[in-house]
């Protein structure tokens, strides 16, 4: 089976800080990659290398079987990667509702995204994307009045409406009350079931939360995978408890 993404010798450095070196990796269809490592250690560069937001220096990126290492993020995102943030990307000031539709104008190539995006369709394909993200609720409320949980479960329904190949969730968990955050990574997960060919690469810093939800975790340490395996192989390893998880303490 051909694998979704491939990732060949990529490297990127800044100025004298080597922020990836030679990361090699390959996702499947319906793979739930969890990457976990210190700040700094590279996640971020990996996802932003993925996206466009980043260009690597040496190394090639491919999304089935397509290279992608020199797009734009928009050609990217076109292509079939989607994205959430840390901090969610949304129009505060619009409903939820709102915000889905632009999201799906921006999907079809609408310019005028509220007048041309609010037809019986669309609205019907925000509201199951709602409904999946148990967000229905909420349909009209402005963005600015949700809790910080909900606003992030609503940019992941909103990068949803691509139908990507890939989605990729930078800390989804990130900013929630401890008690809230299993019950919404419990929400992303069921929600992402109705997509069960989607990998996913979520970056997240709670090994609990990798151990539930992850089949597969990649361990990153100074710009290099130090581990990538199955999460009780990946959380057993000492590298991976001295400098990931802090349980060995550094010689």
């Amino acid at each position: 089976m051909q694998a979704i993404l491939e990732v060949h010798g990529v490297a990127k450095r800044f100025g004298a800080v080597v922020a990836a070196s030679d990361i090699n990796v390959k996702v499947g269809p319906g793979e739930r990659v969890g990457l976990i490592g210190s700040n700094g250690a590279g996640k971020t560069t990996f996802v932003n290398m993925i996206t466009g937001y980043l260009k690597p220096d040496e190394g090639k990126i491919r999304l089935a079987g397509t290279d992608i290492t020199h797009l734009t993020p928009r050609a990217i995102n076109a292509f079939g990667v989607a994205r959430s943030f840390q901090i969610p990307q949304l129009f505060g000031e619009l409903p939820v509702l709102e915000n889905m539709l632009v999201a799906l104008a921006c999907r079809d190539g609408r310019s005028s995204f509220l007048r041309s995006g609010r037809d019986s369709r669309r609205v019907g394909q925000a509201d199951d994307l709602l409904r999946r993200f148990r967000l229905l609720e909420h349909r009209d409320r402005r963005v600015s009045e949700l809790p910080g949980g909900v606003r992030k479960l609503l940019d992941i329904a909103m990068a949803l409406t691509v139908r990507p190949k890939l989605l990729l969730l930078d800390e989804p968990t990130s900013a929630v009350a401890a008690d809230e955050k299993f019950q919404m990574m419990e929400t992303i997960m069921s929600a992402l079931q109705e997509d069960p060919d989607t990998p996913v690469l979520f970056v997240e810093h709670d090994m609990e939360i990798i151990a539930r939800h992850a089949t597969r975790v990649i361990a990153f340490y100074s710009g290099r995978i130090i581990a990538d395996d199955v999460p009780g192989a990946v959380l057993a390893q000492d590298d991976v408890r001295r400098y990931v998880t802090g349980e060995l303490s550094v010689e």
